[in-house]
């Protein structure tokens, strides 16, 4: 089945490049040049990738939309490129911590947009199915049900509503208990050796899953930072 490819883009010529491009090279594509359109757009077409402008008409832009997306509750998340005019490392920081994963500065290179998409989708190619339950004394998850929870002293358990990198960070995490990784190997477990974004999406990954699965986000239990090198799990 062909890749579904949603393009957020107000600009329509830019719009139908892209359109063409990807086209061309085997994806199904749908366009919607606002924020509104593009909520609608994702709801209903759940896409494996979005190109996301960063600029968009109306109350909703490029940033607001990676963010609802991100806490839309779905089995698969799509991947985001976001596109936009912006290239300083703030803005490119900026966009990482909402949650996307790469990010291409306009004017681009129409062989590098195709480059970017299709390593983006070969890391969901390579993920396979796995039966493995991961178990520690306050967690539960499950790979091949793709269900988490929680369970804390003295309470019902928790189903925890994890988005797909969340939950593979979890499992990465519970496969382990006490390892320390470094972002580099957590990129390399979440993304693949084909990641092309910043490894400071790390810390905003790790700082999602703190707030689903920490009681106190701002004191964790269970996702420790160690100092010099990326984090560790812990759960005696």
């Amino acid at each position: 089945m062909n890749k579904q490819i949603l393009i957020v883009e107000d600009e329509i010529e830019i719009a139908h490049l892209i359109q063409q491009l990807l086209e061309k090279e085997g994806f199904s594509c749908q366009h919607c040049g606002d924020g509104a359109l593009a909520i609608a757009a994702f709801e209903s077409t759940q896409p494996d990738l979005v190109i996301l402008d960063w600029m968009l008409p109306g109350k909703l832009d490029g940033l607001e939309i990676c963010t609802r997306i991100r806490h839309h509750p779905s089995q698969v998340d799509p991947y985001v490129l976001m596109l936009t005019a912006k290239g300083e490392e703030i803005d490119r920081v900026i966009g990482l911590s909402t949650g996307a994963d790469d990010y291409l500065v306009k004017p681009f290179s129409p062989i590098e947009l195709v480059a970017r998409v299709r390593a983006l989708l070969r890391r969901r190619l390579r993920e396979t199915v796995n039966t493995q339950v991961y178990q520690s004394p306050h967690f539960s998850l499950n790979i091949d049900e793709h269900t988490a929870q929680r369970l804390l002293d003295d309470q019902p358990a928790e189903t925890l509503a994890l988005a797909a990198l969340e939950f593979k960070l979890l499992a990465t995490f519970l496969s382990h208990p006490g390892r320390a990784w470094t972002r580099s190997q957590l990129i390399e477990s979440l993304w693949g050796d084909d990641f092309f974004g910043d490894d400071r999406v790390v810390d905003t990954q790790v700082a999602r899953l703190r707030k689903k699965v920490e009681p106190n986000p701002a004191q964790p239990m269970f996702i420790k930072t160690v100092t010099g090198v990326g984090y560790k799990f812990e759960d005696a």
